[in-house]
């Protein structure tokens, strides 16, 4: 086995584990299965068929319907996404191993990082930061998450390179984008990753760059401008989604 599928191998396998744990740990199983399931982009039907079994089953595990899975269920319906994902050509799994092996710079450059239990949609999202939507496109998307990034330190901290890196971490997230001038930099770089973010919000600017307007039409991510005096109180108010 070469270095790259090595790694590869082992990130996988990890992804497992820490799905698994979150499933089994958590008092809302019936959501986080959910959950993963969208944030791997997998319809109730692909999985079922992967699993052998019917989209129903699927559908009343999700909805609490049917009792908790036991470990070995939901060892097997985790195997399922990876798999899937895999034969996708496996850009999910790759994108949480780079948010594990990130450089230890790019950390600083996160101001906050969150996970949810449960997804709220984007328009929900900016409702909660009363963010004012600019770009509309896709606001039922679903948020599992947030993170808060201050641009001005990673733009003056990280190499292009490493930019590009830090803004394709993850999926199906809102990333916050603080002491902002135009919006232009961080939706190039989005647009240089093969990854999407559930939502885009922009604080500490006026007026957004309509290029940066234009990349998050054509790319159907949806974007707001947050308006709050402070990062502090930005950070407080998501603190409060649970």
């Amino acid at each position: 086995m070469d270095s790259v599928t090595d790694e590869f191998s082992l990130a996988r396998n990890k992804l497992a584990k820490d799905i698994i744990g979150e499933i089994v740990l958590s008092d809302n199983s019936d959501s986080v299965i959910k959950k993963w399931r969208s944030i791997f982009k997998i319809s109730q039907k692909k999985l079922a068929n992967e699993l052998s079994i019917t989209p129903s089953v699927v559908s009343d595990y999700e909805s609490g319907r049917r009792k908790s899975p036991g470990i070995k269920v939901i060892r097997k319906y985790i195997d399922a996404l990876l798999k899937i994902d895999v034969d996708r050509g496996g850009n999910i799994i790759r994108s949480f191993a780079k948010t594990s092996s990130s450089h230890p710079m790019i950390s600083n450059a996160i101001v906050d990082i969150k996970e949810f239990s449960v997804g709220i949609t984007a328009g929900d999202f900016c409702k909660f930061l009363n963010a004012v939507p600019v770009v509309r496109n896709n606001l039922e998307r679903v948020v599992y998450g947030y993170t808060v990034i201050d641009s001005l330190k990673a733009i003056t901290e990280l190499s292009y390179s490493e930019l590009v890196k830090l803004y394709g971490i993850t999926t199906q997230r809102a990333l916050v984008f603080t002491q902002v001038s135009t919006g232009r930099t961080p939706m190039v770089a989005i647009k240089l990753t093969n990854l999407k973010p559930a939502l885009v919000v922009l604080h500490g600017l006026d007026v957004v760059d309509d290029v940066a307007k234009r990349i998050s039409e054509v790319e159907g991510i949806p974007m707001a401008v947050c308006r709050m005096d402070s990062v502090d109180r930005i950070i407080a108010k998501l603190k409060g989604i649970e």
